[in-house]
């Protein structure tokens, strides 16, 4: 990470930049990349909801990470909700910062800028909790959110036209650091 420095994030300003981190990271369509454009957007109108970016010294954005302070009225609440209430856990909708979005670009995965992105995020949040959604599957990415103490609170969670299950986690603030 030496090279590369991770600060507050105009996402606004550069939702193109991070939409192609995130087509890299996550093998987005030309198609799924638009409609994901006014998605951000739209977020970033939503009370509370901030950004950081991981640039190089020259300024290419190469991870970010946004999120807000969970609202059970937006869609992605309202799709985990059955799954949770099913748990027992629905009340980790409430007063919970939601990490929306968090992407490195490939070239620069496995040097702790996901870590660091998601740490520095969750450590200005006011809320006690912070919750997101990943694919259920072994991956690099659940493998960092365990190790920052996230556990899974629903899995096999179905989102509409998301072709594999996702796992809803879970972790109290501040997150563990090793």
């Amino acid at each position: 990470m030496d090279d590369v420095a991770v600060g507050p994030l105009d996402l606004a300003a550069r939702v193109d930049d991070a939409l192609a981190v995130q087509a890299l990271a996550f093998g987005l369509t030309d198609d799924e990349i638009a409609v994901r454009r006014h998605i951000v957007l739209r977020h970033l109108g939503c009370p509370g909801a901030r950004a950081l970016g991981a640039t190089t010294p020259g300024g290419r954005l190469v991870g970010f990470v946004y999120g807000m302070p969970n609202d059970r009225t937006h869609w992605w609440s309202t799709v985990v909700e059955p799954y949770l209430r099913c748990q027992g856990l629905d009340h980790w909708l409430d007063d919970s910062f939601v990490i929306t979005e968090l992407h490195v670009h490939p070239a620069h995965q496995n040097r702790g800028i996901g870590r660091a992105l998601i740490t520095r995020i969750t450590d200005e949040a006011a809320e006690p909790r912070s919750i997101l959604s990943a694919i259920d599957t072994d991956s690099p990415a659940r493998a960092l959110y365990h190790s920052l103490g996230y556990e899974d609170l629903a899995r096999r969670v179905l989102f509409p036209s998301a072709p594999t299950p996702y796992a809803v986690m879970g972790a109290p603030l501040p997150l563990k650091r090793p």
